[in-house]
């Protein structure tokens, strides 16, 4: 059974700067696309960054302030935030693809404020 638990939120001041952890298990990952979403309250979930074999995405607000990293030994998916600003609060999801299905962790909150 695929698990994907994230860690590594918090409260953090504008500015500043997190680095969100996803460590997965029960599965083959290693060609799978991961990644993370996230959902601020009263908005919908929208995607940060994936990363897949030789390929990463970000969203264009995310662009050039996050780094999507993946440890392809450890099945763990990291995101470095850089600058963050009181948008980036929300709920981080950790996500993975295995064929049509979407695996989700629970998420963990990520706070800017000061």
């Amino acid at each position: 059974q695929v698990q994907l638990v994230e860690s590594g939120g918090g409260l953090v001041q504008p500015g500043g700067s997190l680095r969100l952890s996803c460590a997965a298990s029960g599965g083959v990952f290693s060609p799978n696309p991961m990644g993370w979403y996230r959902q601020a309250p009263g908005k919908q979930r929208e995607l940060v960054a994936t990363i897949s074999p030789g390929r990463t995405n970000y969203v264009e607000s995310m662009k050039g302030r996050s780094t999507i990293s993946r440890d392809y030994v450890t099945n763990t998916v990291y995101l470095q935030m850089n600058s963050l600003n009181l948008d980036d609060t929300a709920v981080y999801y950790c996500w993975m693809r295995e064929g049509t299905k979407d695996y989700w962790g629970r998420g963990t909150q990520v706070t800017v404020s000061s």
